[in-house]
């Protein structure tokens, strides 16, 4: 009606991003994973809409991911969608893994060596 992206899309257009660079880059399969009894999960986000997407709009996903700064197992992703050179969306998830029959938050060791430099977020 208003000729505009609804914005309950935009985190589904960063969630497909940032899982495929969980699976190509950190080497996390989702499905795999879960068969072998590790969930990872979402724990926190924050969005912020700065410019409407339209319908027909060709834009790019980004995703960088950032280590926790108190040193916690947690996986921070910065991601923006851009269009024409201009951030529409940025947003930062927060996730972790659990075992799947419950238990504290860590991440496994192959993660844990993948991300050993990577940035430190801060907020």
């Amino acid at each position: 009606m208003q000729e505009i992206m609804d914005g309950l899309f935009y985190p589904f257009y960063m969630e497909y991003c940032r899982h495929d660079y969980i699976r190509e880059v950190l080497g996390f399969d989702f499905e795999t994973e879960a068969k072998n009894g590790v969930f990872m999960v979402l724990s926190n986000y924050s969005i912020s809409f700065l410019r409407s997407l339209k319908k027909g709009d060709n834009f790019t996903v980004t995703c960088t991911l950032y280590a926790d700064k108190a040193g916690l197992p947690k996986l921070h992703f910065k991601q923006s969608i851009i269009l024409n050179g201009k951030v529409m969306t940025k947003a930062t998830f927060t996730g972790t893994c659990v075992p799947a029959t419950g238990g504290r938050p860590f991440l496994p060791p192959a993660i844990l060596e993948k991300t050993k430099d990577a940035p430190i977020l801060e907020l």
